[in-house]
């Protein structure tokens, strides 16, 4: 999704056309490709495993949202990222910032800080999670062309999975799981070329540009885990779903074991049993770059346009449409995936 000053692994060019049934021409991170439907989700016991305050989760949400958009060289960007550093760290977890450069899309050199956070960091089994914290420096969306080139909030579209794992960290700050986690928190995802750009071959490197450069560049070298479950745009009002198809193709498993737990806790109508979209975000990369079958929970409806909520990638991605509830029901949910391990 971004041309990154590493060389790409020749295994993505092959994979990319291996997945050319399942993935097609992406506008944004949405492809409309219609994989084989899944098949229904088999309800299994609720684990046992404490749960989210939802409060606590918006707060999250809302704290991010408050240094203003999170694009890349900015203020806004630093003072965010020392903020999430020292909120996980405050939780008991061994944290590093990885900085790096990129490129986007016109060859501007970019800033990022992948924010890594470790519990249980001497356990040799672990899982990952993880989500975007950067906002879209473009409402390219937006009804009124005039507003294109106008950074965004990113409450839904970057805040909300942040939001969502914080506050996973501070639940395991009091009740560890007996597995290692790693929360990992990707920079410069949302910097893809914009709308009014004309459309090249390669386009789906100039988005998810932190996720690949982790992929290439792990923090431990080696790294692996079980799994990886990755949050985006998970705190919209009304949230739908659906079994992503990049996800249905590389970890058709793991999409199983998050979504009968789902089911487990009365929660299929949000986590429904039917084909999404295929999605290039950051879980394409670690599938492919690094292997860790890993799947994107993400909003995806029937009918809209763009496959995503209403208001992405436009200014009305604010706190006024990010929903608590759905905040603590996605946190849940994760939490009762890690906590059955």
């Amino acid at each position: 999704m971004g041309e990154m000053n590493k060389t790409i692994p020749c295994i993505l060019a092959i994979s990319f056309l291996a997945l050319s049934l399942c993935l097609s021409a992406c506008q944004g991170k949405k492809g409309n490709s219609k994989p084989e439907a899944p098949s229904a989700p088999v309800a299994a016991p609720a684990p046992k495993a404490p749960v989210c305050n939802a409060d606590s989760a918006y707060r999250f949400a809302a704290e991010q949202v408050a240094f203003g958009p999170r694009i890349p060289n900015s203020e806004a960007q630093r003072q965010c990222a020392q903020y999430l550093q020292a909120k996980l760290s405050s939780y008991g977890a061994d944290v590093q910032i990885q900085r790096f450069q990129a490129s986007r899309w016109d060859g501007m050199m970019l800033d990022g800080y992948n924010i890594i956070a470790a519990f249980n960091p001497t356990k040799t089994q672990r899982i990952l999670l993880c989500a975007h914290w950067d906002s879209r420096p473009y409402a390219d969306h937006d009804p009124d062309p005039q507003t294109h080139r106008l950074a965004i909030d990113g409450a839904n579209d970057g805040a909300s999975g942040t939001a969502v794992l914080l506050e996973i960290a501070r639940v395991m700050h009091k009740s560890l799981p007996d597995i290692g986690v790693d929360i990992i928190l990707f920079d410069l995802e949302d910097s893809g070329k914009p709308e009014w750009e004309a459309t090249q071959y390669g386009d789906e490197y100039t988005w998810a540009l932190g996720s690949q450069y982790w992929a290439n560049n792990p923090h431990i070298p080696g790294y692996n885990a079980l799994f990886g479950i990755l949050l985006d745009m998970v705190g919209t009002q009304n949230p739908c779903f659906a079994m992503e198809a990049t996800s249905m193709y590389y970890a058709p498993d793991i999409m199983s074991k998050v979504w009968n737990t789902a089911a487990s806790l009365g929660y299929s109508h949000i986590f429904q049993n039917r084909e999404g979209g295929a999605i290039i975000d950051d879980h394409l990369f670690i599938n492919e770059l690094r292997g860790i079958p890993t799947i994107d929970v993400i909003h995806y409806e029937n009918g809209n346009l763009s496959g995503f909520f209403p208001h992405w990638h436009t200014r009305m991605d604010n706190m006024d449409n990010i929903s608590a509830g759905t905040l603590k029901i996605v946190g849940d949910v994760v939490l009762a995936v890690v906590y059955g391990e």
